[in-house]
């Protein structure tokens, strides 16, 4: 992705106040489109979210959203993403924690 693309873009078809809108989001898979998708769905204005990869040689995502009450669902896009960054921050925080404790199992293949 050169620096002009931009990460996310809104689909052609989206309401005019956003209240449902499809969002393409580049150079992300799966891992990010189910994590985005249960977040997003987390938020009780939220009407649907899903989302899908078109094709496998795609290197993007594309994230259908549809709010109640004329939303916006780029608000509710937002929203998720800071809220993912900081569930993130907290399984990091927690782990580094318990690495500097030794509170983890150790294993070791037996050849």
């Amino acid at each position: 992705m050169s620096e002009a693309t931009p990460k996310i873009r809104i689909m052609k078809g989206a309401a005019p106040d956003l209240s449902a809108a499809t969002y393409q989001i580049f150079d992300e898979t799966h891992t990010m489109g189910n994590a985005l998708r249960w977040m997003i769905m987390k938020n009780p204005k939220v009407q649907f979210c899903g989302y899908s990869v078109p094709h496998p040689s795609e290197n993007l995502i594309q994230l259908r959203i549809q709010m109640f009450d004329g939303l916006s669902s780029l608000n509710a896009l937002l929203e998720a993403l800071d809220n993912l960054d900081g569930v993130c921050e907290s399984v990091e925080e927690r782990y580094l924690v318990s690495l500097r404790e030794g509170r983890y199992e150790r294993w070791e293949e037996k050849s």
